[in-house]
């Protein structure tokens, strides 16, 4: 399997390689130490499965070598996954019982949930910027076409953290406008 043959050329060798149920539940647990992939991608000898396989290697490889966007989203995520949580009934309070500092409190949600969103952004980039290099190095990737393919799929990937933060962006904006509306 791909995602083994790269952490082993990395001389990593405490992540677990995991299957899990469901689609795009590819993900790098660092608490846990796991690299979890989908049954696609586990089990898919595909250029697309190899890519995301080689990304999520990605982040297991920036958690062995400290990379400081990683341990900043590290960091964030336990007062970001709160924020998330709470982020329906501050809002939808707010708005239905006309409570405006529940209002104001909305924006600092959106606020963390807009942080995390910008500091993941190089975390996902450089990533995948591994991934392309660990490819093409280990030979696993070997035409010239499939090398664009992956490129194009991975590229895909990571503008997919730009439009969550750019929603998260206009999410703050707009609360904050509403909340300036009131004052």
């Amino acid at each position: 399997m791909t995602a083994r043959e790269i952490l082993s050329a990395a001389q990593i060798t405490d992540v677990e390689v995991v299957r899990v149920n469901g689609m795009l539940g590819d993900h790098y647990d660092p608490t846990r130490r796991q690299l979890c992939l989908s049954n696609e991608t586990y089990d898919t000898p595909s250029l697309a499965a190899v890519g995301i396989a080689a990304h999520e290697c990605g982040h297991a490889i920036q958690h062995a070598k400290a990379y400081g966007p990683l341990k900043a989203r590290m960091a964030i995520v336990p007062i970001t996954q709160l924020a998330s949580n709470l982020l329906p009934f501050i809002v939808i309070g707010g708005f239905w019982f006309h409570l405006f500092a529940l209002l104001k409190m909305g924006v600092l949600v959106y606020l963390v949930i807009t942080l995390f969103q910008l500091v993941t952004l190089p975390v996902e980039f450089d990533a995948s910027r591994r991934a392309k290099i660990i490819l093409k190095t280990m030979g696993i990737v070997q035409s010239g076409e499939e090398e664009v393919g992956v490129n194009r799929m991975l590229n895909a990937a990571a503008l997919t953290y730009v439009a969550a933060f750019i929603a998260a962006l206009g999410n703050l904006l707009w609360l904050l406008s509403m909340t300036q509306r009131r004052n």
